[in-house]
């Protein structure tokens, strides 16, 4: 593949990325070339990176490494870390990065039951606790709730709202971005707005925290990374991240150790305002009894 495959919807393929992005050098701007130099110098590093940490190493601006993956023909950073990681890292690794080819169905069940479990609890050192703290306060006296989030973080949001919902937090969780960004900008100054992603860095999700913000509303992210657009954004910032959550970009350990931490914020609301809850709580039990046998 030439060069000119750059300009394709799919960016150069993982087999000639590296010799693509050298052949590009001398052409590239000087910024360009110090983010393309970055990655080329440690590509693997750069697949832990979200685009403000690229953006750092690289000594340029977000903006910058935006504009150079869109250059690279890619739909964005995540796109080239999706392409950099097949090219980067061994097949199983891609899969998850303890598991081997030759390993038994059994030996791959213990591997990812364990590198879930050390997820969970490296989550507890990741969060911190002032933050929590800070976060509970703010659902325990909101007066409504907006839980944003897209994509695989989508199941995450529609239970969370579901968890706050019985402890009797007026909660909404549209069904579409467009939908949670027009909920968003009706909030006011006695509301909040949680958002959940992942990398932190879907547009649709920081755009409905942005215009909570807007609107005067509390806001609240909860991701994998510490630096990353969301959590520049937000008012309070739930980190709850391990290596096992943030070395594939779609890690599905990511979205039990985000569940794990939503169901200890719910706890910790329920308990803060304990008429309200057993109250929502008990209604709940019997209408989920009427549909059972």
């Amino acid at each position: 593949m030439t060069t000119t495959s750059a300009s394709t919807d799919a960016g150069p393929t993982a087999s000639d990325f590296d010799s693509v992005l050298r052949a590009r050098l001398p052409t590239l701007t000087r910024t360009a070339q110090a983010i393309a130099n970055t990655i080329l110098a440690d590509p693997p590093a750069v697949i832990h990176m979200t685009v403000t940490d690229l953006a750092e190493a690289s000594e340029t601006s977000l903006a910058s490494v935006v504009r150079f993956c869109k250059d690279m023909g890619y739909k964005g950073f995540a796109d080239l870390k999706i392409n950099l990681a097949r090219h980067a890292l061994p097949a199983q690794q891609a899969i998850h990065e303890d598991v081997n080819p030759t390993d038994s169905s059994d030996t791959v069940l213990r591997k990812i039951v364990r590198s879930t479990a050390d997820a969970v609890h490296t989550a507890l050192a990741t969060v911190d606790s002032g933050s929590f703290d800070e976060a509970v306060e703010v659902l325990a006296s909101t007066r409504r709730l907006l839980i944003a989030g897209v994509g695989t973080s989508w199941p995450i949001v529609q239970d969370a709202a579901y968890r706050f919902r019985t402890a009797g937090l007026l909660t909404e969780a549209p069904i579409d971005s467009h939908g949670q960004h027009v909920s968003a900008s009706l909030l006011t100054n006695e509301d909040t707005c949680l958002a959940i992603s992942h990398t932190g860095q879907t547009r649709e999700t920081i755009m409905t925290l942005t215009a909570a913000k807007e609107a005067g509303a509390h806001t609240i992210a909860l991701t994998s990374f510490y630096r990353s657009p969301i959590t520049a954004l937000a008012d309070i910032n739930l980190i709850a991240g391990s290596k096992e959550t943030n070395y594939r970009i779609e890690a599905m350990s990511s979205r039990i150790v985000h569940t794990t931490v939503l169901d200890a914020l719910f706890v910790a609301v329920s308990l803060r305002n304990p008429d309200v809850s057993t109250t929502a709580q008990t209604k709940t039990l019997k209408a989920v009894a009427s549909h059972r046998l």
